[in-house]
């Protein structure tokens, strides 16, 4: 079986034909992200693949059902980019929900390390001979309150490193997990006694612009914001003013709303023509890097073993491993339904 690889990148490609060679695969890798001017490089193919930035939206799955495709396989967790409810009895749409909680949960805890003790700044200073002290004091992490918000897989390793600093952990979850010992509050009460609060959780339709000017108000002062999870959690101009207005201590971001254009690719040669990108990257307390959280060896080796697994059960066996349920109500949830498909 043939399938369209699309946004392939170099570190995609070792891991991919690692697995796929023990299965009838043939993977056709093209630089290009999916979208409506790129899905004819599918044709002839009986599957596609798919990352975080390709568009899969009623255009492209309208054409990918002409085609004779099927099953889409996502190698990501996320699925907001795809239009699952026109996809449902179109096109099987299937993802890797756990890949690596931990490489995600480590970069989150990497960044705010670097934002609070300014890591980052004196690497630049000493090597340009310069050991001053001044502008670099931070603060611990002992005794401060984090507010977690979405505690999957993610969020509750995240808690975990939280707990090896001896910090103070709420969280907030549309579904908590009764059977642990997090302590679940409102998302109005995480947003005002939280130092810091880092994002978790899938972006939907609920969670789109969680941190906005109305609830920039209600955050406590000098708080420190991260987002690993979907740049649209976060209206980034609401961001900006908030910390012009020293509402915010600082930012770390793995992810930006508009990332699609920009991320993973070299735009060292070129201006960017993004101007909220831009000053984001020019204040002192943002650290802004490339969606790379997922990017571990562990992590890589497991997508690619999910995503071949997810695609061989479904042409050998009929079965949709991990597949995105648009019926049964909850994407979140994963199952299979009649005869082992959602449809």
């Amino acid at each position: 079986m043939n399938i369209a690889f699309f946004d392939t990148k170099p570190y995609d490609r070792q891991y991919f034909e690692k697995y796929s060679k023990e299965t009838g695969l043939k993977f056709r890798f093209f630089e290009a992200k999916l979208n409506k001017d790129t899905v004819e490089l599918a044709k002839n193919c009986q599957g596609v693949c798919v990352f975080v930035n390709d568009t899969v939206d009623k255009e492209v799955i309208d054409a990918l059902y002409k085609m004779g495709i099927r099953i889409l396989a996502l190698r990501s967790a996320g699925y907001n980019n795809v239009d699952i409810k026109y996809a449902f009895n179109k096109i099987h749409i299937v993802r890797v929900p756990a890949y690596s909680p931990y490489a995600v949960a480590e970069h989150a805890m990497a960044l705010l390390l670097t934002q609070v003790r300014k890591t980052h700044k004196a690497y630049i200073r000493t090597r340009d001979f310069n050991f001053s002290l001044n502008g670099m004091t931070g603060f611990d992490l002992f005794n401060k309150t984090v507010g977690v918000v979405g505690t999957g897989k993610i969020g509750k390793v995240f808690i975990d490193i939280c707990k090896g600093f001896k910090m103070n952990v709420i969280a907030y979850d549309k579904f908590p997990d009764k059977n642990s010992d997090i302590k679940y509050v409102d998302i109005d009460t995480l947003y005002k006694q939280s130092d810091i609060i880092s994002f978790h959780c899938p972006l939907t339709e609920e969670t789109y612009h969680l941190i906005n000017n109305e609830t920039l108000k209600t955050l406590k002062d000098g708080v420190i914001i991260i987002n690993t999870s979907r740049g649209a959690l976060i209206d980034a101009e609401a961001l900006i003013e908030g910390i012009r207005l020293k509402k915010i201590g600082g930012a770390c971001l793995d992810v930006y709303e508009e990332e699609s254009d920009v991320f993973f690719e070299d735009n060292s040669e070129n201006a960017l023509n993004d101007d909220t990108l831009l000053k984001l990257i020019s204040m002192p307390n943002v650290i802004l890097t490339s969606h790379q959280a997922f990017l571990t060896d562990e992590a890589l080796d497991n997508i690619a073993k999910i995503t071949v697994s997810n695609l061989n059960n479904y042409f050998k066996n009929g079965v949709c491993d991990n597949e995105v349920c648009y019926r049964c109500g909850k994407c979140e949830e994963l199952g299979t339904h009649q005869n082992n498909k959602c449809f």
